[in-house]
């Protein structure tokens, strides 16, 4: 099982990153590094303000390759299947006023 590391300086860097659509969450991982579809993975992640890292597990669900339309940066996005820490949780409460918004995401 591969590990990533993830930190979000910003509020705005965390819901351009989070997948709401999915059914128990998920985050967009900028990375040149190739993942399979379905591949099991722990996300390690840093959210705005925290001190400690939150973990969750994960499954790609996601690809976007080196070279994707509109400049959009290579990576993976991970649905969550194993939040003990209920980083979806503190996810939605942290960005919960950009939920609404217009504004694009690197996702949808």
């Amino acid at each position: 099982m591969n590990n990533l590391y993830l930190e979000f300086i910003t509020e705005r860097d965390l819901y351009q990153s989070y997948m709401p659509f999915l059914k128990h969450g998920g985050l967009f991982v900028r990375t040149p590094e190739y993942f399979e579809l379905g591949a099991e993975v722990t996300l390690d992640v840093l959210l705005p303000d925290s001190l400690e890292k939150s973990s969750v597990k994960g499954e790609v669900c996601w690809l976007t390759p080196v070279g994707a339309q509109n400049g959009t940066p290579p990576g993976v996005g991970v649905s969550f299947i194993e939040d003990n820490e209920n980083v979806r949780g503190q996810i939605e409460k942290m960005i919960a006023r950009h939920l609404n918004s217009s504004e694009p995401t690197l996702t949808m």
